[in-house]
């Protein structure tokens, strides 16, 4: 007889289970959770710059995992989404896109503080602005006189894309 109150009691528990199983929605077993951690897509929250000896340095602030960065000369810079033509002063251009990536947060507010299309007065990077985030893209871009001749390399803890760009050389011809 305990046997059979012992096999009652875990065939309920099997049926208990089973009923309250049927009530869950399908996906909520893999619904995302809300966390404060690190976001899934890096947040561009800042551009800055500074003049050195032999070169002028700009920094990309990232805020979670850095995303694939690439940077490619090109002979102007254009708004993404819009493609109308960024109103910087130059003749040679870096086009600097990180992606995925977002300049706002899931709210839709701005979380970057860097500029938006800045001249700047330095004697290899004269501008710098923020031509997109649209898409899972975020694109920054530079503005020189001369044919820039630059390195790229990432820092962490924070994560942050450098690109160095060489002083123009003077007397010389390019």
């Amino acid at each position: 007889m305990q046997h059979r109150h012992t096999l009652a009691a875990v065939a309920a528990g099997i049926l208990m289970t089973a009923g309250i199983g049927a009530t869950i929605p399908a996906g909520a077993a893999n619904a995302p959770t809300l966390s404060t951690s690190t976001p899934a897509t890096a947040l561009v929250v800042n551009a800055r710059w500074g003049g050195h000896s032999t070169f002028d340095r700009l920094v990309i602030d990232v805020r979670g995992a850095m995303p694939a960065v690439t940077v490619h000369q090109t002979r102007s810079l254009h708004y993404d989404g819009s493609g109308n033509r960024v109103p910087l002063a130059g003749k040679h251009f870096l086009e600097i896109k990180l992606s995925p990536a977002a300049a706002h947060d899931d709210s839709g507010r701005s979380v970057y503080q860097g500029p938006r299309l800045l001249k700047i007065h330095l004697p290899a990077l004269k501008g710098v602005a923020l031509t997109g985030d649209f898409e899972g893209v975020v694109t920054i871009g530079a503005a020189f006189d001369t044919k820039p001749v630059y390195k790229t390399f990432r820092l962490h803890s924070p994560e942050r894309f450098v690109v160095d760009i060489a002083h123009p050389m003077v007397g010389c011809r390019g």
